[in-house]
C-alpha cells in the first residue's frame, strides 16, 4: 500500500455527500488537474448517486519533443508519431501512480466497479494503459483525443477483469496533435481484442466540444447508475 506521500497531488470535486462513485480524470501534456475540473457542472450529474471527481497533477519531467523543456507529463514523448519509440518506464511508473489513486478510492469505500478512469490526450493513453491491465473490474474507461500506448505488449499484459468493461473513445476529425488515423488504429486494435468500444468522432481539433460533453455524461450515467 502506498503512503499518502506517494499519492499524486489532486483536485477533488464531489457532486454530493458521501460519494459512492468516482471518476479519476487524467489531463494532457503540459496541463494539470485544473484543466478538466470546470467540466464537472457541465456534465449535469447531480441527480445521480454522489460522485467524487479526482483530477491528479502529473509529475513534472523533461519532454524530448518539446526541446527537453520540463512540464507536467505522464511520460516522455520522443517523436510526433507517438508510437515508433515509446517511454515504457515512464508509462509503467504513471500506471502505478494511477493504480494508487484507484486503491485510495477503494480505501475510502468506493468499489473498483464504481470507478471510471478518464483522460485526454496523454491522459487517454494512461487510461488505456492502466485500465486494460488493472486486476479489478472498473465501471468504464473514457479516452478522449488520445491513443493506445505500448500496444505490442497489451495482449500479454491485459487483465481479464476488464475485458468487458465499456470503453468510450472520442476524437476530433481535425486533430493535428494525435491524428485521426492514430486513434482509428487504437479503435481497431481494441475491437480485434474483443473489447466493447463506443467510438465517437467530432468536428473539432485537439480539444473538447459540447456534443462530446453530452455524450460523456450519457456514458457516465450508464456506467455509474
Amino acid at each position: 500500500m502506498m503512503s499518502s506521500a506517494d499519492i499524486l497531488e489532486c483536485i477533488e470535486i464531489e457532486t454530493g455527500t458521501n460519494p459512492t462513485r468516482a471518476v479519476i480524470w487524467l489531463h494532457g501534456l503540459g496541463a494539470d488537474g485544473n484543466d478538466f475540473a470546470p467540466l464537472v457542472p457541465e456534465l449535469k450529474l447531480n441527480d445521480m448517486p454522489a460522485i467524487r471527481f479526482v483530477f491528479p497533477h502529473a509529475p513534472v519531467r523533461p519532454v524530448t519533443i518539446n526541446n527537453g523543456m520540463s512540464m507536467r507529463a505522464w511520460y516522455d514523448i520522443f517523436a510526433p508519431d507517438l508510437v515508433r519509440r515509446e517511454d515504457a518506464p515512464g508509462l509503467h511508473a504513471s500506471q502505478k501512480a494511477v493504480e494508487a489513486l484507484i486503491a485510495r478510492e477503494n480505501q475510502r469505500g468506493i468499489l473498483s466497479s464504481n470507478i471510471v478512469l478518464a483522460g485526454f490526450s496523454q491522459g487517454c493513453a494512461m487510461t488505456l494503459q492502466t485500465g486494460l491491465r488493472h486486476s479489478q473490474k472498473l465501471a468504464g474507461l473514457i479516452g478522449l483525443s488520445g491513443y493506445l500506448p505500448l500496444a505490442n505488449t497489451l495482449a500479454a499484459e491485459r487483465h481479464a477483469a476488464n475485458q468487458d468493461t465499456p470503453i468510450f473513445l472520442a476524437h476530433g476529425v481535425m486533430d493535428p496533435v494525435v491524428v485521426l488515423p492514430r486513434a482509428e488504429a487504437t479503435h481497431q486494435i481494441l475491437l480485434d481484442m474483443a473489447y466493447s468500444v463506443n467510438w465517437n468522432t467530432y468536428n473539432m481539433p485537439h480539444s473538447v466540444c459540447l456534443e462530446e460533453i453530452d455524450d460523456i455524461a450519457a456514458f457516465l450515467r450508464k456506467t455509474l447508475a
